[in-house]
């Protein structure tokens, strides 16, 4: 996790008369271009929200979140550039909403496509964020299980709560402003489908390797 020594890559192919190393798979520079590109679109598009946020505390939520992609996005380049430990290790994402979730659903008008950038509401624009950062967990995620390189693959690993951090934080955000409404099962189905799960007996552990 953040601040975890990397391990170096046990071969280092070096590029015809340069110092750049060749110790990527073709699958990993393939999703590494992916998630860079969709890491870029997220700041990016969060510089245009920006113009349109009315509410405070989003607006807190989205240059927390800015400044914290800047920073991993750079130490992302730097290890896939250069296939080494980056300079600066992974860190952790802190948001500030409580854990607090409100169940139920509440009557509402339908939804419907805004008709102009004018209409574009702190529900709309939330909504964005999050469907960015639940796009970039996924990718870091196949990324991290394509990559070849240790020292990428545990950058990419270390980067993956912190998008689920930022997403859970945006849903909290929605849940307390009546966005994202949570809906619940019945009383009884809930509770039916709580218990159709046992625990499986623990297996003796026996120290000895059975194979000859």
């Amino acid at each position: 996790m953040a601040n975890q020594q990397m391990n170096q890559p046990s071969m280092n192919p070096q590029m015809p008369g340069g110092n750049i190393t060749f110790n990527h798979g073709g699958h990993e520079v393939l999703d590494l271009h992916e998630v860079l590109s969709g890491l870029m679109g997220q700041m990016e598009q969060y510089m245009l929200y920006q113009e349109h946020i009315q509410d405070q505390e989003l607006m807190n939520i989205c240059q927390n979140q800015s400044q914290f992609m800047n920073s991993q996005y750079n130490i992302m380049v730097e290890a896939f550039s250069t296939g080494n430990d980056p300079s600066m290790p992974t860190s952790s994402y802190k948001m500030n909403q409580s854990n607090d979730v409100t169940y139920g659903l509440t009557p509402s008008q339908p939804s419907k496509p805004k008709q102009s950038v004018n209409e574009l509401d702190d529900k709309c624009i939330s909504s964005f964020m999050i469907g960015l950062a639940k796009a970039n967990a996924t990718a870091l995620t196949t990324a991290s299980l394509e990559s070849t390189n240790p020292v990428v693959r545990r950058v990419l690993a270390d980067s993956i709560p912190n998008f689920i951090e930022m997403a859970y934080e945006l849903f909290l955000y929605q849940n307390k402003n009546g966005y994202y409404q949570v809906p619940q099962l019945a009383q009884q189905d809930m509770q039916q489908i709580l218990n159709s799960f046992a625990k499986s007996p623990m297996i003796e552990q026996t120290g000895q390797n059975n194979l000859q």
